[in-house]
């Protein structure tokens, strides 16, 4: 790169930071398109619309319910990912959908759930609703005209599939209608006999049209028949000192490791400091961009992928100053640097991308929503740090930036025998893993509960009052919530307004007849409201069953195909191995946390965990790099013991400067932030620290072990 080119590139870098500051605060246009303030954020942060169905008839089943709440579950991630559904009462249904305000917009593309069948031209109903997996509206093109058709693609089930075929052959070339509410609403003529499942409905003549009698489809085959009882426009359920706090901690965090990786790293340092800001603004941008919708929890794994972030520059950095040392130029050691850096920080991204994809397609709710954050951050990462960051290190090296001094030497450091201490570590390993099963079992015989399940996991009590004044959220908190806790005992409370109102919707553990009798006469006496204007019911879980099995199935196939990846590319098993066993060792210590420290599980354990699982892989994948470059340069004759503990000695530095800055980020975070948001910054913070222990101590002896134990054929 020739001077002009270096000055040009941090023109436009400045320029860059510039308008990515300016979109983020202010935006474009009147609407500000682009903006912050635009990102689609949850019902903790800026409320929705809550929306209570009944079922029709007497005395519904438990098993036609829960299906029923699954299958709106899956319905409503299309508004949004953090959308929830949960039972209220025994025949009631309630719908959450987070960032939107028309109840009626939600009711009317919702479609009015009713009764769904297909019947022949004699009236004969083929088919009905519960027939029916999927329907989706789209465009297709006629291979002949090359003219638009808009259709709506049908999934049957297994025994649609059937009943299908058989309808299907008995009316070729005749008329199959569907039949919505005692309404036809489409009557396509059959042109062949459909086996397979998969239908085509055309002669739409709009998308919109198409995707109308998709969603009536939809809504249709859903087991329960229901009516809307009552719609909701709710506010936040967080105050706006919650949220303040929690971006403060985020611009405080984003300085400190700024300002640490230039005391470090020098000049290098202050492109990483460059390359966080950018990546910031484009995590902002993007998450407007593709809609993605934005939690509290979502905030704090935003600040901790900035941490993350770092991750890829302490390994270029690392090498560059190694190369340095080993003799080579500056220039030489800067592409040298960048090439050797990049197999760790493509493997590493890559291993936790799959499980990002994994999770994302097979994962709900939560699930989906923390997959496709998790997704975004990963991309971009990698884009900052092996683009945006080897231009900058190549501008100030053209501008005449070009002395040692500038990059810093790597230190010869004396190795390590970490090997030599396997024992103890492995010892203390068990210690701690042992730690969750019997902590679990302990609190389970004591009171029924083996971890401290919240909300969302158990279900609870949800609780109506009208105030007789207009309480901010800030009040709520404040004033509120320490009367409830003092009946419940517990700070798993979500308190939530209902909008043009002074009604409070107060969700709880599931409280007693006389712990609600207790809670009403509470409120009577400290805010005299009226007692007759109190109802409760009870909810279940924001996270059904089944959401929990799509969540462990998406994990066990994630970590399958990490270990996939994992032995494809380093082509030994025992490599793979090695790190699903490392990944499950921290995920069991920070159970252990979980379950000794009484921590509410819920929607944020699934995120804390995901997210220690995506830390643990890319950690373990920087030594393990470290080991099989060092296997090519020694040879078949290498001192196994030697070069393990080599190869962890000098990848040190990173196993600990990555941790310190992700570690500072979330500490922030969890000294500013409100009760929530440090229930979930606590033991992502126990995370860090066992994911920086099982890296240096673990991983590599967990190799060694197999590679000299298991013998040579496992491969």
């Amino acid at each position: 790169m020739k001077k002009k080119q270096g000055v040009l590139v941090l023109v436009l870098t400045v320029v860059l930071i510039g308008l990515l500051a300016f979109t983020t605060a202010v935006g474009f246009g009147p609407t500000g398109t682009g903006s912050a303030r635009n990102i689609k954020t949850g019902l903790d942060l800026a409320g929705g619309v809550s929306i209570t169905y009944q079922a029709k008839g007497d005395n519904p089943s438990q098993e036609d319910m829960d299906d029923t709440v699954y299958k709106l579950q899956k319905r409503v991630e299309d508004y949004s990912e953090e959308a929830q559904v949960y039972q209220e009462g025994d025949d009631r249904i309630t719908v959450e959908i987070p960032g939107v305000t028309d109840a009626n917009k939600i009711l009317e593309d919702l479609g009015k759930p009713g009764s769904l069948e297909f019947q022949d031209e004699s009236g004969n109903v083929v088919l009905d609703g519960s027939d029916i997996a999927g329907a989706e509206g789209g465009v297709t093109e006629d291979s002949q005209t090359g003219t638009k058709q808009y259709i709506v693609e049908l999934t049957l089930t297994k025994d649609g599939t059937t009943k299908f075929a058989d309808a299907t052959a008995a009316n070729l070339q005749k008329r199959i209608s569907i039949v919505y509410d005692g309404e036809t609403i489409s009557s396509p003529v059959v042109q062949a006999v459909i086996s397979d499942g998969k239908a085509q409905i055309s002669g739409q003549q709009s998308i919109e049209e198409a995707k109308e009698l998709a969603s009536i489809i939809r809504i249709g085959s859903l087991k329960l028949e229901l009516e809307e009882l009552r719609s909701n426009v709710v506010g936040a359920q967080l105050g706006q000192q919650a949220i303040k706090t929690s971006l403060i901690a985020g611009a405080i965090g984003l300085v400190l490791v700024g300002i640490f990786m230039i005391v470090v790293y020098a000049l290098p340092g202050v492109v990483a400091a460059l390359s966080l800001a950018i990546y910031t603004g484009l995590e902002l941008v993007m998450l407007n961009a593709f809609d993605l919708t934005l939690t509290l929890p979502g905030i704090a794994g935003i600040i901790l992928s900035i941490g993350m972030a770092v991750d890829a520059n302490v390994i270029i950095y690392a090498r560059i100053r190694e190369e340095i040392a080993a003799g080579k130029s500056v220039r030489s050691a800067i592409k040298i640097g960048f090439q050797k850096a990049m197999s760790a920080i493509v493997d590493g991204n890559i291993t936790t991308l799959i499980a990002a994809a994994v999770l994302g397609a097979m994962g709900s709710g939560s699930v989906k929503g923390f997959a496709m954050t998790l997704a975004l951050g990963i991309v971009l990462s990698m884009f900052t740090a092996l683009v945006i960051s080897r231009l900058l290190v190549n501008a100030f090296y053209a501008v005449g930036l070009r002395d040692e001094k500038f990059y810093g030497r790597q230190k010869e450091r004396k190795t390590i025998d970490f090997l030599g201490k396997r024992k103890v570590f492995f010892t203390i390993s068990i210690i701690l893993i042992l730690l969750a099963p019997i902590g679990m079992g302990v609190f389970h015989a004591k009171d029924g509960k083996a971890l401290n399940y919240s909300l969302e996991f158990m279900g609870g009590t949800s609780t109506n009052v009208t105030f007789n004044e207009d309480l901010s959220i800030d009040d709520l908190d404040s004033q509120v919530k320490p009367v409830v806790q003092e009946v419940t005992g517990d700070a798993n409370i979500q308190i939530s307004k209902v909008a043009d109102s002074n009604a409070v919707i107060i969700k709880t553990r599931s409280l007693t007849l006389d712990e609600r009798q207790e809670l009403n006469q509470k409120l009577v006496d400290s805010f005299g409201v009226d007692e007759s204007k109190i109802t409760a019911e009870s909810i279940s879980s924001t996270v059904s069953s089944e959401m929990r099995r799509d969540a462990i199935v998406a994990v066990l196939i994630a970590t399958i195909c990490m270990l996939l990846y994992i032995w494809f590319r380093f082509k030994d098993v025992r490599f793979a191995s090695s790190a699903v066993l490392a990944l499950l060792h921290d995920v069991l210590v920070v159970l252990a946390f979980y379950a000794l420290s009484r921590i509410s599980v819920g929607n944020t354990f699934i995120a804390c965990m995901l997210t220690i699982v995506g830390y643990s892989i890319n950690a373990t994948i920087v030594i393990f790099d470290r080991i099989r470059e060092n296997l090519k340069t020694a040879g078949k004759k290498a001192d196994l013991k030697e070069l393990v503990n080599l190869s962890i000695t000098q990848t040190l530095t990173r196993s600990i400067y990555t941790s310190f800055t992700t570690f500072i980020t979330i500490f922030v975070v969890f000294v500013m932030g409100v009760s929530s948001i440090r229930e979930f910054a606590l033991p992502i913070m126990v995370g860090i620290v066992c994911g920086a222990y099982s890296s240096v101590c673990i991983t590599g002896a967990l190799w060694y072990v197999l590679k000299t134990k298991v013998g040579k054929r496992a491969k």
